[in-house]
């Protein structure tokens, strides 16, 4: 059997992939290209160390207060020079977050990171069950993600950038408990023009009616992104 890469250790770990069975035993030619574009890709491990990842961050909606914050992964070299290990700064003060350290990243661990606090955000809103969670996500972005392609805007220059979406909880045989969540849609944005490769992700959780306001929308962008793509819907 194939030795798991570090990025792959970490995103099991994080994740919750130990929990599910069938997952891990599948073959590693049977991941979908959401998976390899999100977690599997080189996306920190040919940087050059010492830098530091800024992303920013933004909560609005009608449900919760709104606000403002910062992410940052402060990325140093490896004992053999290589890139690199990663020490994240997820939002700032009273609202910080603790995350892992990662010791040999090649994936943007700021993904995992981003989703980590998300399914907590879901536990505390619902009172379920973070691994389900977790494993709604993961199915969701093996069997159900769809690709578009487009241009957006990165310090002034317009940049390629895959977006993949995934709506976790559409076809959820729990959504009766969880229906607060049930039209929640994610959007990972990921560019090979941004340094890290991840552009951004979106969540939003509409309103009653299409008419309505969303309930919350979440937003973590690479610091450059155009403030007009961070304001548009997913």
């Amino acid at each position: 059997m194939k030795r798991p890469s570090p990025a792959d250790i970490v995103l099991r770990l994080a994740l919750g992939l130990a929990m599910l069975t069938p997952w891990i035993a599948r073959a590693e030619n049977d991941y979908s290209v959401a998976e390899r574009a999100l977690f599997m890709e080189n996306q920190i491990g040919k940087l050059k160390p010492p830098l530091t990842l800024h992303y920013v961050f933004r909560k609005t909606g009608t449900l919760e207060e709104a606000f403002d914050d910062k992410v940052d992964l402060v990325l140093t070299a490896q004992a053999d020079g290589a890139c690199c290990a990663v020490r994240p700064q997820f939002f700032t003060g009273a609202r910080a977050v603790r995350q892992p350290e990662v010791e040999s990243a090649q994936g943007n661990p700021a993904i995992l990171y981003f989703l980590e606090r998300d399914i907590r955000e879901m536990q505390r809103l619902t009172k379920g069950q973070p691994n389900y969670f977790r494993k709604r996500i993961r199915m969701a972005v093996y069997q159900g993600a769809t690709l578009r392609d487009v241009s957006l805007e990165y310090r002034g220059k317009p940049v390629d950038v895959r977006e993949f979406s995934i709506t976790p909880y559409v076809d959820d045989p729990m959504r009766p408990r969880y229906e607060k969540l049930a039209n929640k849609a994610y959007v990972f944005m990921m560019s090979d023009a941004v340094p890290g490769g991840l552009y951004g992700i979106r969540t939003r959780i509409q309103g009653e009616s299409i008419e309505a306001q969303p309930l919350m929308v979440e937003e973590m962008y690479v610091e450059g992104a155009a403030e007009a793509v961070r304001r548009r819907q997913p």
